[in-house]
């Protein structure tokens, strides 16, 4: 299977990738994770994309597309992949179609995690990282056992700057400006399967599975 898996972020989009790979056996293809792996070694890329992420913008195209085609033509992405994180623009959907033709590939599903909006401020708001090791943790759900100090290390934990509310919220109205439109272009194309991302981890995974599995051919 081809997937590509849209929703806002904080929507549980990492989350939800993990359990299809480890259920589908197809690796998950993060621009997300990607970008802050340049940041953190503090590439040419990292530094450029830091810039934007740091003001809660979204990297621009030209940064994103090039690691995308380069990634799919990995040889673990020959029997099927999931996309998270991309693509986020029309742009950069169109830019895709044309990547998968020329690597023989098409898009089997579009799934697209739905989650109101202050319910994401509030997930996203909550989050806290070590500055030592970079784990990550919540105040509400999966807080640390001592306020403001890492279980893993003991380093100090700090709320990033792309977890401030103002970011946040300007990262939400980026979102619904550039990426939903991708929810009418994906609809249009019969690729589109919405699901509802509030409740348990599992619980909304197993909507994802239903999809999926009763998705017509």
């Amino acid at each position: 299977m081809n997937l590509i898996l849209l929703g806002p972020p904080g929507a549980g989009k990492g989350t939800q990738a993990q359990k299809v790979v480890e259920r589908y056996h197809i690796p998950q293809v993060s621009t997300g994770d990607i970008l802050r792996k340049a940041v953190r070694e503090g590439t040419a890329l990292g530094k450029k994309a830091k810039a934007f992420m740091d003001q809660g913008q979204l990297v621009p195209d030209e940064l994103v597309i090039g690691i995308i085609e380069e990634r799919l033509k990995a040889q673990d992405c020959s029997s099927g992949f999931i996309l998270d994180g991309f693509p986020r623009t029309m742009a950069q959907a169109e830019s895709l179609d044309p990547i998968l033709q020329r690597l023989g590939k098409g898009i089997d599903h579009v799934i697209n995690i739905e989650v109101d909006t202050e319910e994401l401020v509030r997930r996203l708001t909550g989050r806290r990282t070590c500055r030592s090791c970079g784990a990550m943790f919540h105040i509400l759900f999966h807080p640390p056992k001592a306020e403001g100090i890492c279980d893993r290390c003991g380093g100090d934990l700090y709320q990033r700057e792309d977890d401030r509310e103002e970011t946040i919220r300007t990262r939400l109205k980026e979102y619904e400006k550039q990426t939903a439109p991708l929810i009418r272009y994906y609809a249009l194309k019969s690729y589109l399967r919405s699901v509802r991302g509030t409740g348990g981890e599992e619980e909304i995974f197993e909507r994802i599975v239903r999809l999926l599995e009763t998705a017509p051919d």
